[in-house]
């Protein structure tokens, strides 16, 4: 049975990281929510474990809630919406919650953190094998594609994405940006990021995995992986090591990342990968201004509809000079393609009050309790890059804290006066 139950976990887990990100998702949408859905359902009763009925309560009262924040934001968005858009972020919210009810139910506080550690250490193996395998196998890979996204392929084990922005040259050497088992590397470097955090919060801090795991960061040649990489290298220093063994540590790795995250940095600003600063900085700050027209409501979660909305909406404000007195130039006036800033989008989709209350229970979540400040701070940053913070991964957050916040509602309705 703990080998049973060692497995779903895993399981359940590699779903759950998959889905925020992966290309099992990317290609087998459905599919992949319903064997999720499955999945969990079974090992509710596999386990032979009933629900507790505080968790049963807070749980359902969360999903009326969070259900009702979605059904509102369908009817009174600014915008028209698609009905199909809301019931695929119904299956989400189901998913979301059975999964994080499933782990909360366990004995072990910690099998949550323990099942996320060893999928995202598969992950981080199988990403450096991907990448150096590269040099061998470029020329017998086959494309695959789907409706958003096309992928070169090896035996269906290792992924390799066909855009430009994905190769770059080093020395004159042509390499592949490592992107593991998700569609781009600034999602794999999320999680590898997640693993370095785990490893040096929760468990025994092993030299091999954050070698490895810094190796791995630096070969998906992310700007805001090495960022949040040398974000926790001063903090975890600042706070384990001594003064000498911290300077140290500061120059022989936090150092030469930093000049290797500045020249990346320099090279997307001023460089020949200007494009993708562009759409991140245009992100940033459209969503925002089409969020202050809609304050109330938003225009709507239906993408769709959202991406008409910034093909006609400019910027009447002077933020382009704010912009350029700082040394920043926003070249982009329009898009129509979806917002990669996910905390942005999110402002424009279901306006401020909603998306504040969101962005409170992420804080206020339960899953992470130890060095809290860094692993918000992390996340934050993450979901700021990356379209990620309404999936289930780190929508799963957001849950945890509406149900932290039932449950100390139920207990002081229980509680004699």
């Amino acid at each position: 049975m703990i080998l049973s139950k060692f497995f779903l976990n895993s399981l359940i887990m590699f779903l759950l990281v998959s889905s925020t990100g992966g290309l099992v998702f990317v290609f087998n949408r459905n599919i992949s929510y319903l064997i999720l859905v499955l999945i969990v359902l079974f090992s509710f009763f596999y386990v032979g474990k009933g629900i507790k009925k505080t968790n049963y309560y807070s749980a359902l009262i969360s999903f009326i809630l969070i259900a009702s924040i979605f059904f509102l934001n369908y009817f009174f968005a600014t915008n028209s919406q698609s009905l199909t858009k809301y019931t695929f972020n119904s299956i989400i919210i189901f998913s979301t919650l059975i999964t994080l009810l499933y782990f909360n139910n366990q004995d072990n506080n910690r099998s949550f953190v323990n099942s996320l550690y060893f999928i995202l250490k598969l992950i981080l193996y199988h990403s450096i094998i991907s990448f150096f395998l590269y040099f061998f196998i470029s020329n017998s890979l086959f494309m695959i594609s789907s409706q958003h996204h096309d992928s070169l392929v090896y035996n269906y084990l290792f992924y390799y994405s066909p855009k430009p922005g994905s190769m770059i040259s080093i020395f004159g050497i042509d390499i592949q940006r490592n992107a593991g088992i998700f569609w781009e590397p600034g999602i794999l470097q999320i999680y590898l990021n997640i693993l370095f955090f785990l490893e040096l919060t929760f468990f025994k801090r092993s030299n091999k995995i954050l070698v490895l795991t810094i190796l791995a960061i630096v070969t998906t040649y992310s700007t805001t992986g090495l960022f949040i990489l040398i974000l926790q290298i001063l903090y975890f220093s600042q706070k384990h090591y001594k003064k000498y063994s911290r300077l140290i540590l500061v120059i022989l790795v936090a150092a030469p990342l930093y000049l290797l995250f500045n020249f990346n940095l320099s090279n997307k600003i001023y460089g020949e990968r200007e494009s993708s600063f562009q759409k991140r900085l245009f992100d940033l700050t459209q969503p925002f201004y089409i969020a202050l027209e809609n304050p109330l409501t938003g225009i709507g979660l239906d993408l769709e509809s959202f991406q008409r909305e910034r093909e006609e909406f400019y910027i009447t404000s002077n933020i382009n000079d704010f912009l350029f007195d700082i040394g920043v130039q926003q070249n982009l006036q329009t898009s129509s393609k979806g917002s990669t800033n996910s905390v942005m989008y999110l402002l424009a989709a279901m306006g401020f009050p909603i998306s504040i209350l969101f962005m409170y229970m992420l804080a206020k979540q339960q899953i992470i309790k130890e060095n809290r400040l860094l692993w918000l701070t992390i996340v934050i940053i993450s979901v700021m890059s990356e379209p990620l913070l309404l999936r289930p991964f780190f929508f799963l957050f957001i849950i945890s804290g509406f149900l932290h916040s039932m449950n100390k509602i139920i207990e002081s309705k229980s509680s004699p006066i």
